[in-house]
């Protein structure tokens, strides 16, 4: 047998041996083999990201539809037709906020009409203030609930990655402990856990990435948003202003 040949079946048992105590470093086999409290980290950082997505989804589709919806209400508003009619056929459905607002004032006013307040000048600036008050709460108690679970993104976003640093920690910790206990520096015995330390920091900057841009878009939108409705109640508390002024007139 020549010499490239003995070198050949030499090499052989070595490299089954490597094969035998190569790890395996798939992120399935990294997540079930990792330490129970990693593992925790892991299922909870996945749950939360999961969460955020229902949350950036829903949020999505809820401003998309409460724009439109209010779309369709200003051209009825500002369509010249009487907002007595207007009033009278979306008074017990208000689709979305704008709607919620519009029917507030207009019960406040007719409630004052029919005790006749509206035509006394001494109650006129009262009367004006308090569906102005009206408005404003209408809008933040929709607002509020608009903004509800936008709390989670933002946690979501700062507290994930603190939360995978955790996860990395401990997985550095499990590589030392095992190199005290076997002696031997070998990567085979480093990396099972330098590799759950790097997963457990993935998956908190994948939970926490998106939640972050999204908060940031969601809470734009939302604000333009409440701008809107601001803007509204405005309009409309002048158009009620001049009412007033007819009304007493």
């Amino acid at each position: 047998m020549d010499q490239t040949a003995l070198q050949t079946v030499n090499s052989l048992p070595l490299a089954a041996a490597h094969e035998a105590v190569a790890p395996n470093l798939s992120m399935m086999e990294l997540f079930w083999n990792a330490d129970p409290i990693i593992k925790l980290i892991m299922l909870g950082l996945i749950a939360a990201s999961f969460w955020c997505w229902t949350i950036i989804f829903q949020k999505y589709l809820r401003l998309r539809s409460l724009n439109a919806a209010a779309d369709d209400f200003e051209e009825s508003f500002w369509s010249g037709g009487a907002l007595d009619d207007l009033y009278d056929r979306i008074n017990n459905r208000p689709q979305d906020p704008l709607s919620a607002i519009f029917c507030t004032a207009m019960r406040e006013w007719r409630r004052s009409i029919s005790k006749g307040l509206a035509r006394i000048s001494e109650t006129k600036g009262s009367l004006h203030q308090r569906i102005e008050r009206v408005m404003q709460l209408t809008i933040g108690r929709e607002m509020d609930h608009l903004e509800r679970h936008m709390g989670f993104l933002a946690s979501t976003s700062s507290a994930a990655p603190f939360i995978g640093l955790f996860g990395t920690v401990l997985g550095i910790m499990n590589s030392f402990q095992s190199i005290a206990m076997q002696q031997n520096t070998n990567l085979a015995v480093v990396a099972p856990g330098i590799a759950e330390a790097l997963f457990a920091t993935a998956i908190g900057l994948v939970a926490a990435i998106p939640a972050l841009v999204a908060y940031n878009k969601l809470s734009s939108d939302m604000n333009r948003y409440a701008n809107r409705l601001d803007n509204f109640a405005s309009e409309f508390s002048g158009i009620i202003s001049r009412q007033l002024e007819e009304e007493v007139a």
